[in-house]
Formats: structure tokens, C-alpha cells, sequence
């Protein structure tokens, strides 16, 4: 991979597959031709305007929603009227684009035991790769997702989730969405709060608890974490800024 035009730590990646995961939410995957030594859980940054490293409108963070053990790397937006996802949306396949990374230390490995996350929307992206990864090495990880959605057609990677859980019976997924009663019986009506996570993790103060996405809502999961019996050195967050 090349590195992009006068940026550091930077590679040239090339669009091999993009995957409708909902009617407003798009994976991307970029195949490598040396290795992105990433650990599950961290982000890289999207580089469209090279020449001004700096144009937020432009060059923004997006987590890896595919395990580092992968041949490709897979990025996932929700699409919006911004510019920046209109360029994401608008790259056809072998087109080339700049990425800098990776970045992040809420991050998972191999000697965590017991884990849960408390994930809304698109949250879902760096659980994944942590998820996936654990499944392409055959980690014994007991893993409990909470995971909550303002309707059933916006869970992303649905079912993805549903056949490792299917696969792992050290994984479980508690689905939630909020504005309307759910179609599935395996989908609760209702926000993530202290009744239904204390009801079903029985070990709360042996658990990582991982928590992605916007500032509000990993401030409000940290304090249900801490409310519930968390020991806060457990609790590993990672805020989305600028999505």
C-alpha cells in the first residue's frame, strides 16, 4: 500500500465490496496489499482531502467493523446529506481512497474472560470486529450484547449476530428498539437500562463492559454501569465525535 500524499502513517486502499446492512446504513470492504496491524476495537481515519489534513468535513474517523484476521478491511457509515458520506456512498468498486490508523485504546484481548457491551445504533461497528474476531479465533470469551435500535430495519449486521450467537453458547444478544413494538419475540420494547441489564448478567463485577458511540449515550451506559455494581476500571469507552 502506498502512502497518501505528504501524511504520516498513512495507506492507499482499494474498494472491493460495498454491503447494504439497512435501508440507511452502508459497509464498505478495502482490500490489502500489506497487513493493517489493528487491534479489534480501534478506528482508522478516512482521508479524502489530502492536501488539507485538517477539513473535518471531509476526513473523519470510522471504526474497523471487521476482524483484524481478515484478508480485507471493512468500514461501516451511517449515510447521511454530509459530504463526507456522499463521497463514502458514491466510490465505486477499485476506486482507491487515503486512510491513517489505526487509533484507539478501548480495545479487546485475548485474556478477557467475561465482556458485555451496551451498544445503540451504529455503536454496533468496532463490537463487531471484537465479536468477529473472537469467532475467527474460537475464543472461549462468555460476550453479552446489549444492543438498542430505534426500529427492527435498522439493526445492522443482524444477522451476522444472530448466527454466531446460534454458533457460540458463550455468546448472547439482548436486541432492544425504542419507537415502536417489535415484530421478533427476541426483540425487547424499550431503552437499555439497570433492570434489564442487572436482571441478566448475574456477575456484573467480573465483566469488561465496552461502550461505543455518541458522548451522551456513553455517559449515560458508564453511569448504569457504575449504578449496577461496575468496578470502573472495568468499564473501557470510546465516544464518537463528529460522526
Amino acid at each position: 500500500m502506498l502512502a497518501c500524499n505528504n501524511i504520516s502513517n498513512t495507506y492507499k486502499i482499494k474498494l472491493i465490496e460495498k454491503i447494504k446492512r439497512t435501508p440507511t446504513i452502508l459497509s464498505l470492504r478495502f482490500s490489502l496489499s500489506l497487513a493493517i496491524n489493528f487491534i479489534p476495537g480501534q478506528f482508522l481515519k478516512v482521508i479524502f482531502d489530502e492536501s488539507n489534513y485538517n477539513n473535518k468535513e471531509l476526513n473523519k474517523n470510522l471504526s474497523f467493523s471487521s476482524s483484524p484476521l481478515k484478508d480485507y478491511i471493512e468500514i461501516t457509515k451511517r449515510l447521511s446529506e454530509s459530504a463526507f458520506s456522499q463521497r463514502l456512498e458514491a466510490l465505486g468498486i477499485g476506486d482507491e481512497i487515503c486512510i491513517q490508523g489505526p487509533f484507539g485504546r478501548c480495545t479487546f484481548s485475548d485474556n478477557h474472560q467475561k465482556i458485555a457491551f451496551l451498544i445503540g445504533g451504529i455503536g454496533i461497528t468496532p463490537v463487531i470486529s471484537i465479536l468477529e474476531y473472537i469467532q475467527d479465533k474460537n475464543l472461549k470469551t462468555d460476550a453479552l450484547l446489549f444492543y438498542s435500535n430505534r426500529t427492527e430495519e435498522e439493526i445492522s449486521f443482524k444477522e451476522e449476530l444472530n448466527q454466531w450467537q446460534a454458533k457460540n453458547s458463550n455468546f448472547k444478544v439482548f436486541y432492544t428498539v425504542t419507537y415502536c413494538q417489535p415484530k421478533d419475540k427476541n426483540c425487547l420494547f424499550g431503552r437499555i437500562d439497570k433492570e434489564l441489564v442487572s436482571r441478566n448478567i448475574k456477575d456484573i463485577s467480573e465483566r469488561i463492559f465496552f461502550i461505543f458511540g455518541p458522548p451522551k449515550m456513553v455517559e449515560a451506559m458508564k453511569e448504569l454501569c457504575l449504578a449496577i455494581g461496575a468496578k470502573e476500571e472495568f468499564i473501557k469507552t470510546e465516544s464518537f465525535l463528529g460522526y
